[in-house]
């Protein structure tokens, strides 16, 4: 079995959620019987071996993470998910999960992700893309604001009017460059994740429930959220996410696992792609996990079938 080496926490606005995720893929580790080390990383980037509770400053992390055969990165949103941590591994021939730097980077960016898959007819909500603070005219509302590039609904907000715009605007804008406004679809949210091996495997399509206007940071966290698996939908509807998740999945170049969102219209029998997460949430109350039989095993086959650099 390979030696593995975990990295969470960073100093994204997601660290708590990667600290979550690391607890449930170090449980996954243990039953499985892997010799493995953990290496925290804390908001002020100082990075940290955890052995018995004990934290460890690691000053030389580069010998230090060559003594492994594979790093798993837990960290969500910047400094881990898009694309800077797996540029930094590769420069150094460290061998990791997930997709590589150029399709990370990619992914994490919304904007970017949307130009490319348009370009082979996944459709997608109406959106509009800014880079500065500035009020769009000719507005329909409601519209939902997102940071083009974050993750686990921070910073998102739904406006119904102008007032609404330009608060939200201020919010999203904290944690981004670079901001999208997108029609507000009160739709079903669906989720589909997989993981490549020597074939892809497709996990069960999710659906999410949730009492707030839209899925945001408390209802994925810490609210009664509840996660149907699998969807209660038809056959043709879950058939057609797997199709375009496994579509965009290849389209990006993705590696090992991810989780591809989509929001499905009932009104106008219209699916529509949301977002990639290329480091999915591991956590108690994620989705990932809990869309494959057998997870545990499934994360084993990920790190044994991973080929050395």
């Amino acid at each position: 079995m390979k030696k593995v080496l975990l990295l969470y926490g960073g100093k994204s606005f997601e660290h708590e959620i990667s600290c979550m995720s690391e607890n449930n893929i170090s449980s996954c580790l243990k039953n499985l019987h892997y010799d493995f080390d953990k290496i925290y990383i804390s908001k002020e980037n100082k990075w940290f071996l955890i052995k018995d509770n004990n934290k460890v400053e690691i000053l030389n992390i580069i010998d230090f993470m060559k003594r492994y055969d594979v790093i798993f990165p837990l960290i969500h949103g910047a400094y881990g998910e898009d694309g800077r941590l797996q540029s930094f591994l590769e420069l150094f021939d460290i061998d990791y999960l997930g997709p590589d730097s150029t399709s990370s980077m990619i992914a994490m960016n919304k904007y970017l992700t949307k130009i490319l898959v348009e370009k082979h007819d996944i459709k997608q909500i109406p959106y509009m893309y800014l880079n500065s603070y500035e009020i769009p005219k000719n507005i329909e509302f409601p519209v939902i604001i997102k940071p083009n590039n974050g993750g686990s609904s921070i910073g998102i907000s739904v406006a119904h009017n102008m007032k609404e715009l330009k608060e939200s605007l201020k919010i999203a804008f904290k944690y981004d460059k670079s901001v999208l406004i997108e029609k507000f679809i009160k739709g079903v949210e669906l989720e589909c994740g997989i993981i490549k091996l020597d074939k892809y495997v497709i996990g069960d399509v999710g659906e999410i429930k949730y009492t707030h206007e839209f899925y945001d940071y408390e209802a994925k966290y810490e609210d009664e959220t509840k996660l149907i698996i699998p969807a209660k939908i038809n056959r043709k509807l879950t058939k057609r996410i797997k199709n375009e998740a496994l579509k965009i999945f290849k389209i990006l170049s993705l590696n090992d696992f991810a989780r591809i969102d989509f929001i499905y219209d009932n009104t106008s029998d219209t699916l529509y792609f949301n977002e990639v997460n290329t480091i999915p949430g591991f956590t108690n109350n994620s989705m990932f996990p809990l869309m494959f039989k057998n997870f545990p095993k499934l994360i084993g086959k990920i790190i044994e079938n991973k080929k050395v650099l």
